[in-house]
Parts: structure tokens; C-alpha cells; sequence
């Protein structure tokens, strides 16, 4: 079986899980790795992984990446770099990102076009599977393939965040402060912008001309002081949010995608949270409803959830090669799937 030869750009929290990613898949061979970092240059791949070692080393050095002769990069930075993608993908490159390039505005207007034009001078393509949600629109706009009408789709999650220990990211969203700022309000709404992506990459794949992007939140207080290690949360402070947005159409929404988040369950008020990590439910005939709820193994940290944000990048690489070049969307990729088959058969052998 010829492999597909990928790099690994970035080694941080979900950089170095999509490497693990990358060594465990058969189809895959991982060939190179841009460290953000000149520390980490010179240093395995699978020391950077927590793997045994693989004989890639990290390096800086782009062109030398670039002269590998690779057929996908897995794009997994904090920050986007326009500068980085275009050089990519003109190179002959297929980029799949987890990074929705928010910090300079998203893939729209000049970014876009920049991007756009890199592919099409590489015969490349560009995917974002996003960081989260980065799965579920996929899973969900293939559910409608059963309905012969729908009216509307809604996807909510439900998440102790406190798994997630970074005090800076909570309390920039307003977690363990009186109350919610008008400014707290917009960065939580920047904050939440991949759930306002997630409900364009649906409606652009279910052919929905959405015309309003409506986004909604409310926030609950603790009722009693919260110690969590490394954040407390003292009583009548902000330990939970409710936010989403509503992707209309003529003023009726039809793509909904919202969250429900929180560091404790002792709260004020009556907020009730679902025990599954997504309830979906999706109107029309037949109405579809369905629940799903990750169990992780009891070897997990906290940050080997970002595995779910890290596999859908890696799983859609054989998919994102068989794909026309161009910036593609869920339509163009279709299902990707893990090579089960090929796993079962390696344990056999």
C-alpha cells in the first residue's frame, strides 16, 4: 500500500496528538516537522510526542519541509500564518488545518483570495476541520442524508470545562467574575466565532443561503466558593455559560450551534447540563434525534481531549488527497473514517 507522506506542522497540545495520529495511521508516513520554537529543532518527532523515537527530526527551516517532496501538511498552529499557508499550497501542498485562521479574519475576503489563488498556482487543497466543533458538522449534515425534509438542525453540547486548565481562557469569557462585561461579551462571542463557522460549513453543505448570524449568551453564577486547583471561583461569580448562534434564513433559524459550559454544577438558578457531549436534533421527516457521549480511557489527561479536535484532520487526509484542488468544503470531503480494518488486521498479524 503506497502511504501517504505528511508533515506535522507545530508539536503544541493538539500538534503533537495529531502526530501520534500520523504514527498510528498505516496509511500515513510521517516525513517531516516544523517546530514553532528553535528549542525543539533537532529534537525527534516521537520524543515531542510522548512515541518512541522515529528518526524525523523538527526542524524551522520551511524549504527544507517544503523540499521534502510531502503530500499533505497537517496545520495545526495557535496562530495562523497567511504567509506560511500560501508558501505551502504553492508548493503543491494539501493543507489540513485545525486552525480556522481567526486571527486574521477568518478564511474571507483577502485571506481567501490569497489562499485561493495559492492552491490553484499548486494544484493543492485547503481543508479546515476547526478545533471545535471540528467533527460534528460532518456527522451531522451526513444525518440528513435519511430526511426527505428539513427544516431545521441543531446541534448542542454540553461540557465540564474544567478539564480544560487554563485560568486566562475561562476567565477571559467571564468565568469567576461578578458579571459579564460588554467587553467579557465580545470576546466570548470572538471566542465562540468556530461555532459561528461550524453552522456556515453546514448550511453551505445542506444549501442553505443563510442571510442572518445570530449569536446569544447568558451567563450562571456559583452558588458556594469553588476551588478547582488552579482557578477558584468564589460564590455569586460566573461558573457556567449558555451561548451559541442561529444561523437564519428570512428570519427563521435553521442551523443552530450551541454550548453549554461550566466548571462546577453548584450553581444559582436551575441550569440543568446533559451528560452526553452532543444532543442533535434534526427537524423534518423523519425527525432525527441522537446522542453521543465520548468516554475516554482511564489513561487520559486532561489535554488528551484535544485528540478529538487532532483526529478528524488526520482521519480526512486521504479524503483531502482524492479531493479536487481549491479551498474545499464538507461536501467536496465527504466521510473520513479510521482504518479499522487495517488496525484489526495489524493486532492479528
Amino acid at each position: 500500500m503506497s502511504k501517504l507522506r505528511v508533515i506535522q506542522w507545530t508539536t503544541g497540545k493538539v500538534g503533537k496528538l495529531s502526530m501520534r495520529g500520523i504514527l498510528d495511521d498505516p496509511r500515513l508516513e510521517l516525513v517531516g516537522v516544523y517546530a514553532y520554537s528553535a528549542e525543539k529543532a533537532g529534537t525527534d518527532a516521537g520524543a515531542l510526542c510522548g512515541r518512541p523515537d522515529t528518526g524525523v527530526l523538527a526542524t524551522t527551516d520551511i524549504d527544507a519541509l517544503i523540499a521534502l517532496g510531502a503530500d499533505t501538511v497537517f496545520y495545526n498552529p495557535f496562530m495562523a500564518d497567511v504567509d506560511h499557508a500560501v508558501r505551502l499550497l504553492e508548493s503543491g501542498l494539501d493543507v489540513i488545518s485545525t486552525n480556522l485562521f481567526l486571527n486574521v479574519g477568518g478564511i474571507q475576503g483577502e485571506t481567501k483570495d490569497r489562499l485561493a489563488a495559492a492552491c490553484a498556482k499548486g494544484n493543492s487543497s485547503l481543508y479546515i476541520t476547526g478545533i471545535n466543533p471540528g467533527w460534528i458538522n460532518t456527522m451531522v449534515t451526513g444525518l440528513t442524508a435519511v430526511c426527505r425534509d428539513v427544516q431545521q438542525v441543531s446541534i448542542s453540547e454540553s461540557a465540564d470545562v474544567s478539564v480544560y486548565e487554563s485560568a486566562e481562557t475561562w476567565q477571559a469569557l467571564g468565568f469567576a467574575l461578578p458579571e459579564a462585561s460588554p467587553a467579557v461579551i465580545e470576546m466570548a462571542k470572538l471566542w465562540l466565532s468556530t461555532f459561528r463557522d461550524s453552522v456556515e460549513r453546514m448550511a453551505v453543505a445542506l444549501d442553505f443561503e443563510l442571510d442572518d448570524l445570530e449569536f446569544f449568551i447568558e451567563h450562571q453564577t456559583a452558588s458556594e466558593d469553588v476551588d478547582l486547583g488552579w482557578l477558584k471561583i468564589s460564590k455569586d461569580t460566573i461558573a457556567a455559560l449558555r451561548a451559541g448562534w442561529n444561523g437564519k434564513v428570512k428570519g427563521k433559524t435553521v442551523i443552530q450551534s450551541n454550548v453549554a459550559w461550566y466548571l462546577t454544577k453548584t450553581l444559582n438558578g436551575d441550569w440543568e447540563f446533559d451528560d452526553d457531549h452532543y444532543h442533535v436534533v434534526i427537524k423534518g421527516e423523519p425527525e432525527v434525534q441522537t446522542r453521543i457521549r465520548f468516554v475516554p480511557p482511564e489513561t487520559w489527561g486532561n489535554h488528551e481531549w484535544d485528540t478529538m479536535t487532532a483526529m478528524p484532520a488526520v482521519s480526512a487526509a486521504l479524503n483531502v488527497s482524492a479531493a479536487p484542488a481549491g479551498i474545499l468544503t464538507l461536501k467536496d470531503v465527504g466521510l473520513p473514517a479510521a482504518p479499522a480494518g487495517i488496525w484489526l488486521e495489524d493486532r492479528s498479524n
